[in-house]
């Protein structure tokens, strides 16, 4: 135990640190928010899939790799897809259109976009980042506080204010800027200890030919790669759930205000291929950890939920500790903290940013000048997440067997449904129009709760839809509504074109 605190106590004083050192650049809301807009490649890089994998990718996929077996690969898919098309096709045109409007936030690039003449659109849009933010936000402190119950005996209640704390701490310093080189730091730690865990696992095997055997006699579904069962739409849907999670990589906010931040475009250049081979190894390799895990932590016939937890979120602890050092063990304690921390600060300067930025001083104080608000945002910054702290405390309290995953799912879900569809119809439709804009967050930011608690519960189609999840059917409808009207109230230079 001694040694694992002493580890951590080095690694939160690595973290405060940074904060420390990135508070020398914070000169105004500009630095606060988006670093200056002066962030290089491999910060905005590792930062960007640091924030969007979070804890999931080390507890949530692992898990999924242990459960469902090889056809958890099709998250790998999906996610790559998801990096690939967000750095490689849309990156590059939003930095373009975002610096030319001059924007520090994604409700900044909206209202400029569409030349709106009120604040309706900022409004919608900064309340939906409010709300799912804070729920993401709440979520992710569950998991801290089950994170240090788990790993070190500490009490759920402690380990979550411990952890809330330490995020705390170096954002409310060091603002964006902290964000992004603490979420550099945790990033490399997250790379390092996934890519090196299967090969400890692999070592550990005296014969690696029997895996794939031992993984059929265990269950001969593990080795199908369109999952098993004989219901071929079950089956679809469930894929689909998979492969759509990378659906979230195509504008959710808290990853393109690192394209706000980034130097210029020779920085995505180069930053979009270390997105794309930290995803391809990160996640292959968390579904990797699952499969082995099963392998050798369970046997035909066993529950695998006994042996490693709730849908398998165990796997990556139970092999940690039964494979590696005690040294090495307080080492990946700090790696599963990094990933979810590098997601709450993210989070809570872009929760506070909506706050601060879009609500009150664009809408009630526009005259307000943006280095007198640098102390504003840090008051709400702490009060944001006080709250967040609370809800998940209170959650804790009321449903103590609830699982993770679902609320942390649920949270990206939301933000992913409410602004994706909107930051992709606004850089490749010329006709995408702002009541368009605004339907299609309204739609998005409603649907996600719709199929969550009204769809999925009914009898004989909810199973489907569960399988599915929320994010791919919400998605889809949000494009719709853009799309309906946008074509119902067209832009007026559109409208005028028609009516000569």
């Amino acid at each position: 135990m001694t040694v694992k605190l002493i580890v951590l106590g080095i690694y939160f004083a690595i973290l405060f640190l940074i904060g420390i050192v990135a508070s020398r650049r914070i000169k105004g809301l500009s630095d606060f928010y988006v670093g200056g807009k002066k962030l290089g490649y491999w910060a905005v890089a590792f930062s960007a899939r640091a924030t969007g994998e979070s804890g999931w990718l080390l507890l949530g996929l692992t898990g999924m790799g242990a459960i469902a077996g090889v056809s958890a690969y099709w998250v790998v898919i999906g996610e790559l897809l998801g990096v690939g098309i967000s750095w490689f096709v849309m990156a590059k045109k939003f930095k373009r259109l975002s610096d030319g409007y001059g924007s520090i936030t994604i409700p900044d690039y909206l209202e400029s976009h569409f030349k709106a003449k009120t604040h309706r659109l900022r409004a919608v849009a900064a309340f939906a980042l409010s709300v799912f933010v804070i729920i993401y936000v709440s979520a992710q402190i569950d998991v801290t506080g089950k994170a240090f119950e788990s790993l070190l005996g500490i009490n759920y209640y402690t380990g979550a204010i411990v952890g809330f704390v330490i995020v705390l701490a170096y954002i409310f310093t060091g603002g964006f800027v902290a964000v992004v080189w603490s979420d550099f730091f945790q990033g490399l730690l997250m790379f390092l200890g996934l890519v090196a865990l299967p090969i400890v696992a692999f070592w550990s095997i005296d014969n690696i030919g029997d895996i794939s055997s031992g993984l059929a006699a265990i269950d001969p579904d593990l080795l199908a790669p369109f999952g098993g069962g004989d219901d071929w739409l079950m089956k679809l849907f469930t894929l689909l759930g998979f492969a759509m999670i990378g659906l979230g990589f195509l504008g959710s906010p808290q990853i393109y205000v690192r394209f706000l931040s980034i130097k210029d475009m020779k920085e995505i250049d180069k930053g979009k291929w270390v997105a794309v081979v930290f995803t391809l190894l990160t996640d292959a390799a968390a579904v990797t950890i699952g499969l082995l895990g099963r392998y050798l932590f369970t046997e035909a016939g066993q529950d695998p939920e006994m042996i490693l937890g709730n849908t398998g979120e165990d796997v990556l602890i139970t092999m940690i500790e039964d494979l590696l050092p005690l040294g090495i063990i307080a080492i990946y304690i700090a790696i599963i903290l990094s990933a979810i921390m590098s997601t709450i600060d993210s989070l809570l300067v872009m929760a506070s940013s909506a706050v601060v930025r879009d609500y009150y001083q664009q809408i009630y104080h526009p005259d307000l000048k943006d280095n007198k608000m640098s102390s504003i945002s840090r008051w709400v910054t702490l009060f944001m997440a006080l709250f967040a702290l609370g809800i998940a405390i209170c959650v804790a309290v009321m449903s103590p067997d609830r699982t993770v995953f679902w609320f942390v799912i649920f949270g990206w879900s939301g933000i992913a449904a409410t602004f994706c569809p909107v930051i992709i119809l606004s850089l490749f439709w010329s006709k995408f129009s702002e009541n368009g804009a605004l339907a299609a967050m309204i739609t998005g930011f409603l649907c996600v709760p719709f199929f969550k608690f009204i769809v999925q519960p009914i009898e004989g189609i909810g199973i489907y839809f569960e399988k599915l999840d929320v994010l791919a059917p919400s998605f889809l409808l949000a494009m719709i509504a853009g799309v309906i009207f946008s074509k119902l109230y067209p832009l007026k230079s559109t409208a005028k074109t028609k009516n000569a």
